[in-house]
């Protein structure tokens, strides 16, 4: 099995292992915010839009806290066996949920999904950019996020699949699909370092004491450059953004489209969610391919394009927020899709034109960091928004923050290389 990883097709069969992963790790993590009514019935604490908020908040916060954590062990294991154990520990969560009885359980399970799903994006996106060292890192990194966009989108149906079954059958059998493919990663996919074997040789003759010692100066040398690359914060910037309606539209856009439209969370669920990942899948696929065609002529290819992808976002939100029909909704939700994927495709390619290729997951994992720290605090402020009927305002209100991201994308960023090494 070892010559298969030296196949010239092998780099895609990567990206496709791991579309199956990301497919299932927003799944799992999305369905429970269509699910909340049917999971009320028995757990009455979800009844309460705030306590329902604080839930989905404490996976936020635990991903994010383990986010840099997550990318600095990626950037020293194996990368392969990092992503077996994510994928492996949260669909045990998942299927544990089915169990849950109470509110602490529901939880303290959700706050362990943050633990484990931290783990997999910082790895998983660093190992397709030494797959793909340029040319078409763009299109690789847009098809792998398309199994986030799927995920959420089937995600979205956990209130139709909780009626015909119940909301327990629901996290069991999802769960179970995730510990089986688990087997399946173990078997077809491979690690890929661009260290030689040489270097490997003469760190299995050092003692224990010198390895650590030089991992921890290692890490302090990338957290060094890191910090000090105005770049690096502008990244973490225009990205930390964007995660706010990107977390809303997750954990809120259901039940928004639910107040809003004046439908049951089963209707409000499909359109929240599949609009923006069917629109989201059309943004990389063609966002992808356009940002490494203009890199090749415009080194600011990748940015122009995700820079076009925001601009895009920032009319649907206020169109989300402001929106009282279907037509209003479903264009929102489209427009919002298509930009987020042109931004979406672009991010650790744009990353990898700042950042060499040994600090890449523990700059992601920043980033993932940063991102989910504001997303849990527009998380629990839009929960109160909507006890009191104005969760709208809110979407509208992220708009103005995107357009402070745009100008600094655009004015701050100029790479000098496709691929920093």
């Amino acid at each position: 099995m070892d010559s298969l990883k030296l196949k010239k097709w092998y780099p895609w069969m990567v990206v496709g292992l791991l579309w199956v992963v990301a497919l299932l790790n927003y799944m799992d993590r999305q369905m429970l915010s269509t699910m909340r009514d049917a999971m009320a019935l028995d757990i009455s604490e979800l009844e309460s839009k705030i306590m329902f908020g604080k839930v989905m908040a404490a996976f936020m916060w635990i991903y994010g806290f383990m986010s840099p954590i997550s990318g600095i062990v990626a950037d020293r294991v194996n990368r392969k066996w990092l992503i077996v154990v994510s994928l492996g520990v949260w669909s045990t969560v998942t299927l544990l949920m089915g169990y849950a009885t109470s509110y602490e359980q529901v939880y303290w399970l959700r706050a362990l999904m943050g633990v484990s799903e931290a783990l997999y994006i910082p790895a998983a996106l660093s190992l397709i950019a030494d797959y793909f060292t340029g040319k078409q890192l763009s299109l690789a990194i847009g098809i792998h996020m398309t199994g986030l966009y799927m995920g959420q989108a089937i995600g979205g149906f956990g209130a139709f699949v909780a009626e015909h079954l119940s909301w327990q059958s629901t996290f069991h059998w999802f769960g179970i699909v995730g510990i089986v493919y688990a087997f399946v990663l173990m078997v077809f996919l491979y690690e890929k370092r661009s260290e030689t074997a040489a270097e490997k040789a003469e760190d299995k003759k050092l003692p224990l004491g010198t390895v650590l010692k030089n991992n921890v100066a290692a890490i302090k040398s990338s957290l060094g450059m890191l910090l000090t690359n105005i770049a690096f914060w502008t990244i973490i910037f225009f990205f930390a953004s964007s995660s706010i309606p990107g977390w809303a539209t997750k954990n809120w856009l259901p039940t928004l489209f639910s107040d809003s439209l004046n439908v049951e969370m089963s209707v409000a669920g499909p359109i929240a969610t599949i609009t923006i990942a069917f629109a989201s899948f059309i943004g990389v696929m063609v966002g992808g391919p356009m940002a490494d065609k203009w890199s090749k002529t415009n080194l600011k290819g990748r940015i122009y394009t995700s820079a076009i992808g925001l601009a895009m976002m920032i009319p649907s939100l206020v169109l989300m927020g402001f929106g009282t029909t279907f037509i209003a909704a479903i264009g929102a939700g489209m427009l919002f899709g298509l930009g987020y994927g042109l931004f979406d495709a672009n991010n650790m390619p744009i990353l990898c034109q700042f950042v060499p290729d040994r600090s890449r997951a523990t700059a992601y994992g920043m980033m993932n960091m940063t991102g989910l720290f504001i997303g849990a605090l527009a998380t629990n402020v839009l929960g109160t928004l909507a006890e009191n009927n104005n969760m709208g305002l809110g979407f509208a209100c992220m708009a103005g923050v995107l357009c402070l991201a745009l100008l600094l994308q655009l004015t701050v960023l100029k790479p000098k290389t496709l691929n920093m090494e």
